[in-house]
């Protein structure tokens, strides 16, 4: 009995895209961050996620040392603000709104400056490890983050690093109505 060989079976890592699309698979346990890092991969494919979301945790970290576990939630906001925005200098990139680099997380992470989703993505990612639940919201024209604080909703604009009223939000709706009726 003569045995016919079997091809030997080939194994080759996913593409980026067929990596993303593994991530956002399952609604309930979407990992948003690295997604988006994924995305990245498409345009620079020896990029490590696992390394760009351990740069993440470590900035993260950092925040959580400086926090008593007990801590109040505003004052959790309060210190993540000026942490995420004043220590670390992230800010929407005014100079260069259009550029690239501004909607690949790595980027953001790197150079501190991008678009409002971008900028949204990490923010939320560290108010969540430090344990505030932060939501993305696709205000018309312009991405925001929301919080819900025993004190009421608080939305941040991640570009500015404002906090906005129910009557800045108006103003901003507002605008964009009257852009659009032009």
């Amino acid at each position: 009995m003569s045995l016919v060989p079997r091809p030997t079976p080939t194994f080759s890592a996913p593409s980026a895209l067929e990596y993303f699309d593994a991530l956002v698979a399952d609604d309930e346990q979407f990992p948003l961050l690295e997604a988006a890092i994924a995305i990245a991969q498409d345009e620079t494919p020896q990029l490590d996620v696992e390394a760009v979301l351990a740069d993440v945790d470590a900035l993260a970290l950092r925040l959580k040392n400086r926090l008593a576990p007990d801590a109040p939630v505003l004052h959790k906001l309060r210190t993540l603000n000026r942490y995420f925005f004043e220590e670390l200098g992230f800010a929407g990139n005014v100079n260069d709104y259009h550029d690239p680099s501004n909607s690949y997380v790595p980027d953001v992470l790197a150079r501190r400056r991008g678009i409002p989703i971008t900028l949204a993505l990490l923010y939320m990612e560290i108010a969540s490890q430090i344990g505030l639940r932060a939501e993305g919201v696709s205000f018309p024209g312009h991405f925001l983050v929301k919080m819900r604080l025993p004190q009421g909703e608080v939305v941040i604009d991640p570009f500015t690093g404002q906090s906005l009223s129910r009557g800045d939000l108006e103003e901003r709706l507002d605008l964009v109505r009257q852009a659009s009726a032009m």
